[in-house]
């Protein structure tokens, strides 16, 4: 059987698991743009830094990429892994620039669904990323993160069933069908991400 070379170089691992590190930022300054009395302009303030900071670490890994001659996987899974965490948080960031901007009068409660599958995703993506570099343990995190996918995708519907209800008035229907649009694109996101994990994991084993 061939022996696979793996790179000593850890600063892929340690940029991956930075980069998962901001997207547990960003999930808890979503939770707070929702939360009741939230200074709305302050929390979205720091999310525009968060995400910058974020942007900062994906520039890293393409740069890291670039001028390393023996990457530690594939570099179109690298390549992959940055771009869909960075997908991430510009997803939560839309959401709360939309919240900002479009001021709606009334945020459903079943928003807190999704919020809180964004935050248990993001927690479990930062969990993950460190254990790249042994490639040990991470199938539970793949079927997790696909379960709780499903449930947000079922929060999705519901929200859009109470939107079109008549409940609510239609500009409002405007405006929250796309914040939460883009929180259900943030969970896709992170499907995304466990799925290049899984092809990650499949290839090195």
């Amino acid at each position: 059987m061939g022996l696979k070379f793996r790179p000593v170089d850890s600063s892929f691992y340690e940029l991956f698991a930075q980069s998962a590190r901001h997207i547990v930022v960003g999930a808890g300054l979503l939770a707070e743009m929702l939360a009741d009395g939230a200074d709305r302009e302050a929390v979205a303030s720091r999310m525009r830094d968060a995400e910058h900071a974020a942007d900062e670490t994906t520039h890293a890994i393409i740069k890291q990429v670039n001028q390393t001659f023996v990457t530690p996987f594939d570099r179109e899974d690298i390549y992959a892994l940055a771009s869909g965490l960075d997908d991430i948080m510009d997803m939560m960031d839309e959401a709360v620039d939309l919240i900002l901007l479009y001021e709606p009068s009334v945020l459903p409660s079943e928003l807190s669904n999704q919020v809180e599958v964004i935050q248990r995703c993001a927690e479990l993506t930062a969990e993950a990323m460190p254990r790249l570099k042994s490639m040990s343990d991470l199938s539970e995190y793949w079927i997790e993160i696909n379960r709780l996918e499903n449930q947000g995708d079922k929060s999705f519907r519901r929200i859009l069933a109470s939107l079109f209800s008549g409940k609510y008035q239609p500009m409002d229907v405007l405006k929250l069908k796309d914040i939460v649009t883009s929180l259900e694109g943030a969970i896709d996101c992170f499907e995304k991400i466990a799925n290049t994990v899984e092809q990650i994991a499949v290839k090195e084993s």
